[in-house]
C-alpha cells in the first residue's frame, strides 16, 4: 500500500514533458486532454500510467482532496 501512496504523489507531482500543456503538473492538465489520452490509449511507460490514474481521479472528482500532496517548486 505504501508504495501505492508514493506512486500517487509522484503522479500528481510529475510534470507533463511534451506538448501543448509540457511543463505544467499532470494533476492540472484539463479534464477534455485526459479523456482525449484515454480515447486514444495512453502511452505504454511509466507517464502513460501516470496519466491513466489522473484520469481516474479526475473522472471521480479526486483533484481537492489530493491537493495536499503537491508540492510547491
Amino acid at each position: 500500500m505504501l508504495e501505492d501512496s508514493v506512486a500517487l504523489k509522484e503522479a500528481i507531482n510529475q510534470t507533463m514533458p511534451f506538448g501543448k500543456y509540457a511543463g505544467r503538473k499532470l494533476i492540472f492538465l484539463p479534464e477534455p486532454y485526459l479523456v482525449w489520452f484515454h480515447g486514444q490509449g495512453f502511452p505504454e511507460n511509466k507517464l502513460g500510467r501516470q496519466l491513466a490514474l489522473m484520469y481516474e481521479v479526475r473522472l471521480n472528482g479526486l483533484e481537492k482532496m489530493l491537493e495536499p500532496l503537491i508540492l510547491v517548486n
